[in-house]
């Protein structure tokens, strides 16, 4: 059983997964976040590469990114930082991105390589479905990477049931169509949960996307496995004096 399996058999809900960019605010800040997340109470790190062109993201992830590619941030000196991060991190550790460089890097190079690390999954938001069916999703597979499609409220139940199938790990709930980072009235997003909750998927599914504090963490757990928190973590980043005290009040002020 792998780790993200493992986390959800031992803890079905109440999931907090804290999205953090690599190489941000500082180049060799990684492991230092990182260590800070999981010690103060986060269940997974999803670890973002930054990406000159994200889609998904809002502008502090944007700004995030930004700086983290000044820093010199890449994919091979991502996985330079992460060699025998293992030794400190236990928690599962997704890797989120983006296409374009993962396939300058080779995509079959990129799961090798981070299935040897080891992380334990991968969210691609531009990865089309077909293309994972047909090409990616086997390769992931091979080197038993788990990978997360997102839906959002639009999604049709066909499609998202489909998503379930294909997904492993969870399933990221998106609370809205639009960017990370934007404010969400939680009593919208409540229905759409509850309606993904009656398809019985066979993930459990995480909420991200508007998750900032434990009001809004408390109420995506009503109706759902947990929550991915991202925009606000990044912000309290950025004014950060020090990462350790900044993260533990950071975390302390969403699950206590």
């Amino acid at each position: 059983m792998n780790r993200i399996a493992e986390l959800f058999q031992r803890k079905p809900n109440n999931v907090l997964n804290v999205y953090c960019t690599a190489g941000y605010p500082q180049l060799n800040a990684t492991l230092t976040v990182m260590k800070a997340l999981q010690d103060n109470g986060a269940d997974i790190i999803e670890l973002g590469m930054p990406y000159s062109d994200p889609l998904a993201d809002g502008p502090v992830i944007q700004h995030s990114g930004s700086v983290a590619l000044a820093n010199g941030m890449t994919i091979t000196e991502l996985f330079g930082q992460l060699h025998d991060f293992r030794k400190q991190i236990y928690v599962p550790v997704i890797l989120m991105g983006y296409m374009n460089p993962v396939l300058q890097y080779g995509f079959e190079k990129f799961c090798q390589h981070a299935a040897a690390l080891p992380v334990d999954g991968l969210i691609l938001p531009d990865l089309p479905e077909h293309e994972f069916e047909t090409e990616y999703g086997a390769i992931m597979q091979r080197y038993g990477l788990d990978f997360i499609f997102l839906v959002t409220p639009e999604t049709s139940e066909e499609r998202i049931k489909k998503l379930d199938q294909l997904s492993t790990g969870f399933l990221y709930a998106v609370s809205s169509s639009s960017t990370t980072g934007s404010d969400k009235n939680m009593t919208d997003v409540t229905a759409y949960l509850e309606r993904l909750k009656s398809y019985q998927l066979k993930n459990p599914v995480l909420v991200g996307f508007g998750i900032k504090d434990k009001q809004t963490f408390d109420a995506a757990c009503k109706h759902a496995n947990g929550a991915i928190i991202g925009t606000a973590y990044i912000k309290a980043l950025e004014s950060a004096a020090g990462i350790s005290e900044t993260t533990a009040a950071f975390i302390k002020n969403v699950i206590s």
